[in-house]
């Protein structure tokens, strides 16, 4: 696994896509503080658990992975808590460019915490709007699922929430069940890798060209009349000098 860089240089972070050469699949992990996204990221990347992390470091994680037989890509970008403030919330702008930069978003709340999971819903119409004219695919995790002692969110809510807003939902626990994590992540991943690059470029290029056809005449570019014309002019002006050498 690589760290790429932190939040505040996200916005480079399309260049960066120019060093793989396999497909690449871009995931923004969303969420309240404390309900574990880095653990979740860490866990899927490298079947590990470590308990104790720095909260709100906002890392880009990568690593090339197998989906389908095929080499991919994955970059996913762990962002720093989103708090409740004056009983609203709102997207900083490093987490807002984030979703604009994800393939998918994943937006986490923890059990044990209810107030994560009522941040959800206001977390997904931010993200809607991010996302502008082609918001991306989202999913709903649960995490901390070990921790029933402590449940303050109930088995059946998360489902219904997704249902809700029209998105998948999984239940997992981060600290005890690599499977359940690796699999909300990889069955995400698949849906992506599905999905043919190539078309996608030869569109935009399909795209792009009545634009520049329409571009063209308000461009003019020097064509081969110009260069005879000025060949034509050169050759008057040489016969111009040859007549005047004569008559003297």
């Amino acid at each position: 696994m690589r760290l790429i860089q932190n939040m505040s240089t996200i916005a480079e972070c399309p260049a960066q896509e120019h060093t793989f050469p396999n497909r690449t699949i871009k995931i923004a992990v969303i969420g309240g503080s404390g309900v574990g996204k880095t653990a979740l990221v860490v866990r899927f990347l490298t079947k590990r658990f470590i308990g104790d992390y720095e909260r709100n470091a906002g890392n880009l994680y990568s690593r090339e992975v197998q989906v389908d037989g095929d080499q991919v890509t994955i970059q996913v970008q762990d962002t720093p808590g989103v708090e409740l403030t004056d009983n609203a919330v709102s997207l900083p702008e490093h987490v807002s460019c984030s979703v604009q930069w994800a393939d998918a978003v994943v937006l986490v709340y923890s059990v044990t915490d209810r107030s994560s999971f009522d941040l959800i819903c206001q977390l997904h119409q931010l993200v809607l709007r991010a996302g502008g004219a082609s918001p991306p695919p989202v999913i709903l995790l649960a995490n901390k699922a070990d921790l029933l002692h402590l449940r303050r969110v109930e088995a059946q809510q998360g489902p219904l929430l997704a249902a809700t807003l029209g998105c998948s939902f999984y239940e997992v626990s981060a600290s005890e069940d690599y499977n359940q994590v690796h699999g909300a992540f990889h069955r995400l991943c698949c849906q992506f890798a599905k999905q043919p690059a190539p078309a996608t470029t030869a569109a935009n290029a399909s795209a792009s060209a009545p634009a520049e056809k329409k571009r063209s005449p308000l461009i003019p570019r020097p064509k081969s009349p110009n260069m005879l014309d000025l060949k034509r002019r050169f050759k008057q002006a040489l016969s111009a000098k040859v007549r005047t050498a004569t008559s003297v």
